[in-house]
Formats: C-alpha cells, sequence, structure tokens
C-alpha cells in the first residue's frame, strides 16, 4: 500500500469511528518550552490539562473555529532536532509524519486499544507482540491495559505480551512540563508502529506527577515506519516516501550520503513550507543547518552530477498535493539565496581544512560546527593529515557537545549561548567549561555596559561563545567610536573588580519581568525561569552556568567589533590572562 493510500486509509478508519480530523498544525509550535512540533499531541496540549475545551475554544489548524468534538484525528508534521547528526544511518529521521488519534475523555484504554488493532487489521498488518507498563513507586502496573490485550489474544504466557519499564512504556510530558502516561506499544517485524499513550497525569517542571481531572488518549504511529512494514522493506529509506528523492542523488555516491540528503530534502521543504526561513536563531538556525549540510555534499560532489535542486522538486512535487502549504517557487528561492550566502562560509571552511597541519578528533569538531563540514568530508578531504582521525572520537566529541545542549535545551532562553539556534556554549571538556563559564558571566556584564553607554534599546541579536572568545551580536546602527568602545571596556572590568557577588534566582516568568530583568521579546520563555543578578549592575533571564563572584572571570577585553547586518553589530571579547 503507498503511503499515500496509508494517509487516506488511516483518516478515513478514525473518521468513521467518530472522530473529527483536524490537520497538521505548523512545525512552529504554540508551545514556548519546545522548539520544532515533535508529537502530535502538542497541538492538543491545552485540552488534555483543561486549560482549554475542545467544543467552544478556538483551534488554530481549525481555522479559529473550536474542534467541536471529543475524539480527533491527524496526521502531524513534526521534526526532531536530537537526530540531526544521526541522520545517514538506516533509521534515523529528521522530518516524520505522525499519525495519531486523540481523546479529550471521550473513550481510554478499551477503545484505543482496540481500535489500533483493529485499522492494524483492515490493512493486513499483522502485531508480533505488544508491550505495557510494569508500573514502579510512582505509577502503579497497567493491569487494564494486560486484561485488554489477553482478550484481544496477547499475553505473557503466548510470550506475545512483554512488561517494560517507565523509560520504555511511559511517555512525556512534551517541553518543560505537561500531560503524561503508561503506555502500550505494538510492534510489527520486530519495530515499534504505534505507540498508544494513556494520559493520566500532569507532571510539573519540578517531576513531580499529579493525577489528571479528566483521562486521554494520545497516539502516535509514524508514516514512515507503517510504510516500512506496509512495502515489507527492510529500511523507510527504501519506501516511497524517500526512494523517488534518493533516486534523484547520483548513484555512484555514498549510501549515507544519498540518506542524509533526501533526509534534508524533505525537511527543507518542510521547514520552509511553514514559513521558517535561514536565520542564526531558533528554528532559523536548524533549516540553515540543513540547508549548508547539502550544500556541503553539493559543492563535493559537482563532478559526479550531484545537484540539490532536483531532489527538493521531487520532494515538492510527493507532499504538495496532502500539504498545500509547500510551493516550490519559494522554497527554490529560499534555498538559491542561502546558498548564495554559504559560498563564501564554505570557502573559509576548505581552507581552513587546508591550513591545519594535522586533524584530530576537537579540530575536526570546530570545522563542523564552524563551517558545517561534517566527519566525512573532512575524513575524505584531510587526506594524510586525519589519519588518525576515526569516527569514534569524532562521535565522542559529538556527544559531549549533545550533553552541553541537552542541558541548555532544559533552559532554553536569555539569548546566551546554551543553545544551537540562539548561540552556543561551546566546551569539550571540564576544564575548558570554566573558561566558557566565565565567558558567559562576562557576556551578561558586557551586554549591561553596552546599554549603559549606548541607551537600553540596545538589544541582543545572538552569541556564540567558545574557549577562545565570546562573540556577542546586538542592535545599533552605527559603528561604535574607540571611546565607546573603552567605556564599554571599563565598566566590564569595573564590575568585575567590584568583585559582584552573582546571585541565581528561579520564579516564574511573569514574576521575573515584574523585577525588570533584561529579556529579549523574541526569546521564548518557559513558565519557570532564573534570573542571575551581578549587584545592581546585571540583571537577566538566563539558563547559566555562571561564576560565583565576577573578579573570577579576570581581566576583560574587546578584540574587535564589526558589521554583521544592516542595524547589527558585533563584539568578540577575550578574557586576557595575567
Amino acid at each position: 500500500m503507498t503511503s499515500f493510500e496509508l494517509r487516506k486509509q488511516f483518516l478515513s478508519f478514525f473518521k468513521k469511528n467518530n472522530h473529527i480530523v483536524v490537520p497538521s498544525s505548523s512545525l512552529i509550535p504554540d508551545d514556548p518550552s519546545v522548539l520544532l512540533t515533535s508529537a502530535g499531541m502538542q497541538q492538543f496540549k491545552s485540552y488534555y490539562t483543561g486549560a482549554a475545551d475542545p467544543m467552544v475554544s478556538p483551534h488554530l489548524s481549525m481555522k479559529g473555529k473550536p474542534i467541536g468534538g471529543v475524539n480527533v484525528v491527524s496526521i502531524q508534521k513534526s521534526f526532531r532536532t536530537s537526530d540531526i547528526d544521526e541522520v545517514g544511518d538506516e533509521s534515523h529521521l529528521t522530518f516524520f509524519e505522525m499519525m495519531g488519534n486523540f481523546s479529550f475523555g471521550g473513550y481510554f484504554k478499551e477503545e484505543a486499544i482496540k481500535y489500533a488493532k483493529e485499522f492494524l487489521d483492515s490493512i493486513d498488518i499483522t502485531i508480533d507482540y505488544v508491550t505495557v507498563f510494569k508500573g514502579d513507586k510512582d505509577v502503579p502496573k497497567d493491569e487494564e491495559s494486560i486484561k485488554i490485550w489477553d482478550e484481544l489474544g496477547f499475553s505473557q504466557e503466548k510470550g506475545n505480551l512483554k512488561l517494560e519499564n517507565k523509560e520504555e512504556n511511559f511517555w512525556g510530558p512534551t517541553g518543560s512540563e505537561g500531560p503524561c502516561g503508561p503506555t502500550t506499544e505494538i510492534f510489527v517485524n520486530g519495530v515499534e508502529v504505534w505507540n498508544i499513550v494513556f494520559n493520566e497525569y500532569y507532571c510539573g517542571a519540578d517531576g513531580k506527577l499529579t493525577k489528571l481531572k479528566k483521562s486521554g488518549i494520545d497516539t502516535g504511529m509514524g508514516l514512515e515506519r507503517l510504510s516500512m512494514v506496509s512495502q515489507e522493506k527492510k529500511i523507510i529509506f527504501e519506501t516511497d516516501l524517500f526512494k523517488p528523492i534518493a533516486d534523484a542523488v547520483p548513484s555512484s555516491l555514498d549510501e549515507r550520503v544519498k540518506r542524509v540528503c533526501a533526509d534534508h530534502a524533505r525537511s527543507i521543504v518542510f521547514l520552509v513550507g511553514d514559513g521558517i526561513r535561514p536565520s542564526n536563531k531558533e528554528a532559523g538556525y536548524i533549516l540553515r543547518r540543513l540547508m549548508r549540510r547539502v550544500l556541503v555534499y553539493e559543492n563535493l560532489y559537482t563532478d559526479d552530477g550531484y545537484d540539490t535542486l532536483p531532489l527538493l522538486k521531487k520532494a515538492v512535487e510527493m507532499f504538495s498535493e496532502f500539504y498545500s502549504e509547500i510551493k516550490e517557487d519559494d522554497i527554490i528561492s529560499v534555498f538559491s539565496q542561502e546558498k548564495t550566502k554559504f559560498q563564501t562560509t564554505l570557502a573559509k571552511g576548505l581552507k581552513e581544512l587546508e591550513r591545519v597541519d594535522s586533524l584530530d578528533a576537537k579540530s575536526a569538531f570546530r570545522l563542523y560546527e564552524s563551517f558545517g563540514l561534517p566527519y566525512e568530508i573532512i575524513k575524505e578531504l584531510g587526506g594524510k593529515k586525519a589519519e588518525s582521525l576515526v569516527q569514534e572520537d569524532f562521535d565522542e566529541q559529538l556527544d559531549k557537545h549533545r550533553e552541553i545542549s541537552r542541558a541548555g535545551q532544559e533552559r532554553k532562553f536569555g539569548g546566551h549561548g546554551l543553545l544551537l539556534d540562539t548561540g552556543e556554549l561551546k566546551a569539550a571538556d571540564e576544564e575548558e567549561l570554566k573558561i566558557v563559564t566565565r565567558l558567559h558571566t562576562a557576556t551578561h556584564l558586557l551586554q549591561a555596559a553596552l546599554r549603559e553607554v549606548l541607551g537600553n534599546e540596545v538589544e541582543q541579536a545572538g552569541s556564540d561563545i567558545t574557549v577562545e572568545r565570546t562573540r556577542v551580536d546586538f542592535t545599533f546602527e552605527r559603528r561604535l567610536t574607540d571611546e565607546e568602545i573603552q567605556a564599554v571596556e571599563d565598566l566590564v572590568n569595573k564590575a568585575i573588580k567590584d568583585n559582584l557577588k552573582v546571585e541565581e534566582k528561579e520564579m516564574s516568568y511573569q514574576d521575573a519581568i515584574k523585577t525588570q530583568a533584561l529579556h529579549f521579546a523574541k526569546e521564548k520563555y518557559p513558565a519557570t525561569v532564573k534570573v542571575y543578578s551581578m549587584g545592581t549592575f546585571s540583571k537577566e533571564l538566563c539558563g547559566g552556568p555562571h561564576v560565583s563572584q565576577t573578579k573570577e572571570i579576570g581581566k576583560f577585553k574587546i578584540a574587535k567589533q564589526e558589521s554583521v547586518a544592516a542595524g547589527v553589530r558585533r563584539i568578540r571579547g577575550i578574557i586576557e590572562e595575567a
């Protein structure tokens, strides 16, 4: 069965069973704690908590009209940023379509499980086995689901029902807090195809679970995996959702490269379709990263005949019938503009690759981060310089970076480099982390000093902190005079010399704003935030980390200023070691 037919069958089945078809929401979520939509239930989150009523509350995907019912079905455009670096193997994706049926108190476990079994039977898919939550100290064993599955022919005795722990069979919340609950999962040919979540609890920002007033159903089944088992393919890239795109890549290229290009082409099409444009912030940064990765391949494999445009056009052809927001002219225009901008950066990256004498994992990772050069390109073009460079060491650097990014994602705000979308705090080990922490606190002082000297209309437009320097972009129309630079630098160093205590307070976002702490209008903040203060000189919403006393920073020096765009200046600052 084709993927297009599977979409139609899924929506039709649940429509016949009194579910209202709700269009996919945008990849740009309405939830400030999430960068991109990553789950089908996100657009329905408020109905589970009781904050909104599906019978009367306006719903964005329904063009502002209420859903008008408590049982719904949708196919949601979804994106997982955490899988970007894994793409190229046989299973990981960035963009995917999440099919789901949902109920906000209309039905619960019995109906949800039986609907799933009935739908899979209707498309001739046989379930291998199912899993159920085994219980723990916080949530009891899911006896009800075990009983329902037993009636349908699945049990531990037969070997087709397994009990799993919370790590495997408890889902949610999306973002820092929200609905969650135990799950039952359905496996076909050894692959998990359907996850049914029983939203019985609300998980607070502190991790505490409380019972929801009204239980709900939240299910998710990836169209890509369903297509794989339905079309009897071994991997998702052989399905009709990917193969036509991958076939536009020259056959001489490595399979990993083909998968990356096919995946990223799909993602680019959907991100641009939802109005996202390449930038150095938030979702725009994700789009830029994907575009530049395929452009590196395009540059490298030009002689093999590789061109990204045919892939994008094929993706538009495949998906625009179901997703009308996808427009070929827009996508080609946005991609072409980014290609023009990237040529200089790519040339610098390749030049830097030529310049270095040897390539270890750290230097390779910095090339990847600074210029977008993937590992395989660095290894291939590095020649003898990269002989000692191995994938495992590079991946180790990537994992360390992810740990820092993941920690930053939990505190994604303040604009100071704890996430890729706003600028990134880069540290490969504990020693480097100590240095960038000093620079991070110096960045707060720099921001305060800029506003003191240039006026309160100055707003940070991004930052990037590495072990060598801090780089701050800010809104200002002209070049700073030498006197202004010196005044800013002097103010920062005075605050350092005064050895101000760095105080951290956690509070609600609304309370934080009332304290007049510096925050940025374009940032998205979670409900609970941290405010870092240094005397009366600096007070700002941020996720940390910071030094304890400003004297720990050392002497601060502005090394360079430059223009990066109309109305945006950039300052690079360093710590001068004694």
